[in-house]
């Protein structure tokens, strides 16, 4: 339960964000959200216009977490390589999944313009931004010249994702870390091979 110096408002979106990440869309239902936050009957009606729009606001806080997370390593130190292994390498709760990701597997989510226009915005504000470091790095002659920065993201993006659902299936984050160590030994940069001795 949460603190009673947090506004209603906040607690009914942090629970929200918790419900949606732990039971989808559908298993969030008014009457768990309002135990999880502690509040009264009413309250939700009260702050939002509805579970609807209680939602939103809270997809669109949880989107605003993952943009902040990612760009405090995709902005860090160290060349493009290492921000993106970085990236890769973050700590996350790697058996719960990723909480904009899941979204895109809940039907509702999906079948709503509002509600699946965060997590689509988010996802492609991802991969623009991890193809620029991309980019970065292709012109600093880390990365091949021929390299797609858009398609390298995308397989970042899809690693992450792949991962987590592998992760889930296995129970164990093992098999996220597998994923990513082997897209990073195929993204390490390469050094030419030296000349055969005679």
């Amino acid at each position: 339960m949460y603190s009673a110096l947090v506004s209603t408002a906040e607690r009914l979106i942090e629970s929200t964000r918790d419900l949606l990440w732990e039971r989808g869309y559908v298993g969030t239902s008014p009457k768990a959200i309002l135990e999880r936050a502690g509040a009264g009957q009413g309250s939700m009606y009260h702050h939002f216009r509805g579970k609807p729009d209680l939602a939103l606001a809270a997809i669109r806080r949880t989107a605003e977490e993952l943009r902040a997370a990612a760009d405090a390593v995709l902005d860090g130190p160290g060349t493009p390589y290492d921000r993106i292994a970085a990236y890769l390498r973050r700590e996350r709760e790697v058996l719960r999944g990723c909480p904009v990701g899941r979204l895109t597997m809940d039907p509702e989510v999906i079948a709503s313009d509002a509600l699946r226009a965060p997590v689509e915005e988010t996802i492609g504000w991802l991969r623009g931004r991890l193809a620029g470091v991309v980019d970065e790095g292709r012109r600093l002659g880390q990365f091949p010249a021929g390299s797609d920065p858009d398609e390298i993201a995308a397989t970042v993006v899809a690693t992450v994702q792949g991962g987590y659902v592998l992760a889930r299936a296995s129970g164990s984050p093992g098999a996220f870390d597998a994923g990513v160590r082997g897209l990073l030994a195929l993204l390490a940069p390469r050094t030419p091979a030296a000349p055969a001795a005679d």
